[in-house]
């Protein structure tokens, strides 16, 4: 006998699983899915957790041996992989208990195994049929590999094969300058790795706004990283001591392993798509309309598989979202106010339009920028490299874009994009009260130079 839900979800990951609690809480009898046994998806499990972990403690590592004894404090501190790989994973797993615990707390039914449409209410997952009302595809994303350098996890590595290394690597190529690049190298640097990053444009994270992106790119040098910019992969040849990439023009690169970081693709294999006539776009995402619908007015695409940036909070956005739709509501996503962080040290924040964004829709702005090396917290924890930039609308100063390079600019991004959200300007920015001394009080700095009223600068 096939069971039956209001809704059912596939995919356990940051889109997923928020779509399924959020739906259950609203009385929706609700079914989640995923192939994996372990729920969280990519993020949770290969990607923006384990990452993070890795990311604080070799930043713990390089912060005692470089910095310690300007503070008055001797230290000599040795790293044990083994160990900080087995604090990744015991982080990993507590997060995993915790969204099985969500589950059971509110009514939805876990199931794992790999989903197939066998038409359009009805799907198959191990031998078992399940229908359903609705159903939200939230599947996620995969990493690209290279046609002449596919994944094997042991010397040509995807973030995932990076992030279960057994041993620190003497040396690393990492393709593609990105995000996700930039963060695994400065992880591996900091542990004495030799980085090296091979990057088809001429700077790195290319999303950034132009400022950013070329101090985060002189800092992470100075840390030790290499940048072979508007430089391509022509082939690669794996050898007995490691890899060796052929570099267009003729120049040649040889590692221990390669990391390919260009980039990830939507998942959607085996889904039986076909069956219920959804067709992916050339680039591999899903069509929705403006209530993420498929041509299947009954089947939701979200996060990964649908366009904008991959990005975990987007996905958790779009889910909760979508089941506020099915029971009957009205959400709305401002995807302007969509923030974005880079995790190196210093980190990156950002929210809005960039400097060149802006100048291309032609809209007149006014730019407030404030630099760390004046503000009183960042100078006493001795942490005070970058800066604010403050972008707002030159007629009416409503706040479109804000970009932050610092210590902790992943937690100072959030009072920008409330800023956004509300339509907030750089005068009530500037006009705020801010406790001192904080790191945030250089938000109200930029504001201020912005409004052409600055105290500091």
């Amino acid at each position: 006998m096939t069971e039956s839900f209001d809704l059912i979800v596939i995919g356990a990951g940051p889109g997923g699983y928020v779509a399924a609690i959020r739906a259950a809480q609203l009385g929706l009898k609700t079914a989640c899915i995923d192939k994996e046994k372990a729920l969280g998806g990519t993020c949770l499990n290969s990607g923006c957790i384990p990452s993070k972990c890795l990311l604080h403690s070799s930043e713990m590592y390089a912060d005692i041996l470089h910095n310690a004894k300007a503070h008055g404090i001797e230290a000599s501190p040795q790293v044990n992989f083994s160990q900080m790989m087995k604090r990744k994973g015991e982080v990993m797993s507590g997060l995993n208990r915790g969204i099985a615990a969500l589950f059971k707390k509110n009514k939805v039914t876990s199931m794992t195994g790999a989903a197939t449409f066998k038409d359009p209410h009805t799907l198959t997952v191990g031998g078992m049929e399940y229908s359903a009302k609705n159903f939200i595809l939230a599947t996620g994303s995969e990493p690209i590999p290279l046609p002449f350098l596919p994944f094997d996890e042991k010397t040509i590595l995807s973030s995932t094969g990076a992030l279960t290394l057994q041993e620190v690597p003497k040396k690393i190529i990492i393709v593609g300058a990105g995000i996700i690049g930039v963060e695994l190298g400065s992880v591996y640097s900091r542990l004495g790795t030799e980085v090296h990053f091979v990057e088809f444009l001429d700077k790195i994270c290319p999303t950034l706004d132009a400022a950013i992106s070329k101090t985060l790119q002189q800092t992470l040098t100075k840390q030790g990283l290499t940048f072979h910019l508007s430089s391509k992969v022509a082939s690669g040849e794996i050898t007995k001591s490691g890899v060796t990439l052929l570099i267009e023009g003729g120049a040649f690169l040889r590692a221990d392993k390669v990391l390919l970081a260009i980039g990830r693709r939507p998942y959607t294999q085996n889904l039986g798509l076909e069956t219920v006539q959804i067709r992916p776009d050339k680039r591999g995402f899903i069509p929705i309309d403006a209530n993420f619908r498929t041509t299947q007015p009954h089947i939701y695409a979200i996060g990964d598989l649908v366009d904008g940036p991959m990005l975990a909070h987007k996905a958790s956005e779009e889910g909760y979202a979508v089941a506020e739709l099915l029971a009957g509501k009205m959400p709305h996503i401002d995807y302007i106010a969509m923030p974005s962080v880079v995790y190196t040290h210093p980190e990156v924040g950002a929210v809005g339009l960039t400097e060149q964004e802006a100048k291309a829709k032609n809209i007149p702005i006014k730019i407030g920028q404030f630099p760390f090396k004046a503000n009183s917290r960042a100078r006493c924890v001795g942490d005070d490299l970058g800066f604010v930039k403050l972008i707002a609308h030159a007629q009416t100063q409503t706040l479109i874009g804000a970009h932050i390079i610092s210590a902790h600019a992943g937690e100072l991004i959030a009072e920008a994009t409330l800023a956004l959200q509300t339509g907030a300007t750089a005068f009530d920015l500037a006009h705020s009260c801010y406790a001192h001394p904080t790191l945030s009080e250089a938000l109200k700095e930029a504001a201020l130079a912005l409004i052409a009223q600055p105290i500091h600068s």
